[in-house]
């Protein structure tokens, strides 16, 4: 009986370990949408919105690919992403960043639908920022969300060893800073910059199934 239990625990390991798989991946990202840059002091007489610059960013990490029955897969990842949008004071000319220097963990759920030569892939992420307070000048940042939730869709290819990705990222909720002009000579001591968004995102990679 002892060697049954064992041998179909056995099976059972090796039959699990062949459906899973690891890949290293580096991806490049592009910021699609425009964040908002707001002053919010009624004070200084010039009120004004700004959509601000975005720069290109990168992200590098790992992926598990787990096989399902009927073509289907499940994909958990983990990243270090970081890329920003920047905008420069008119009055001061100042350039203020929100950096996005963040843990990403996506959860996708996919489907192969030419073998592993093409699927397709959807599910959540969630971000955690990792930056929250610099000093710009006399701005001082401070974020109100550490913990932001977004979506992920989009195409992969694998060929060989090397696997092929294209995805666009959405986001359920926003990322809210504040930037506070410290200056003792500040026309207004209470003026604030206000960022507000969590950036839509093309991100464009390539991977390496170890």
């Amino acid at each position: 009986m002892n060697k049954l239990i064992f041998t179909i625990l056995f099976s059972a390991s090796i039959n699990l370990a062949a459906q899973v798989s690891f890949a290293g991946k580096a991806n490049m990202i592009f910021p699609t949408g425009s964040p908002s840059w707001e002053n919010l002091s009624n004070a200084v007489p010039e009120i004004y919105s700004n959509s601000g610059k975005n720069n290109i960013g990168f992200n590098i990490g790992i992926s598990a690919k787990v096989d399902l029955p009927s073509s289907f897969f499940i994909m958990p990842e983990l990243y270090y992403t970081t890329f920003k949008n920047s905008f420069t004071h008119r009055d001061t000319n100042t350039t203020i960043e929100a950096v996005n220097n963040r843990i990403d963990l996506p959860v996708l759920l996919g489907m192969n639908v030419v073998s592993d030569y093409l699927g397709v892939v959807a599910g959540p992420v969630a971000s955690y920022n990792l930056s929250s307070e610099n000093q710009y000048n006399d701005f001082k940042e401070n974020a109100t969300k550490n913990f932001t939730v977004g979506y992920q869709f989009g195409l992969q290819s694998k060929i060989s060893k090397i696997v092929l990705t294209a995805r666009y990222e959405g986001a359920f909720t926003s990322d809210e800073r504040t930037y506070v002009n410290t200056a003792s000579n500040a026309i207004d001591p209470d003026y604030v910059i206000r960022y507000d968004n969590r950036p839509s995102l093309i991100i464009l990679g390539i991977g390496y199934v170890f």
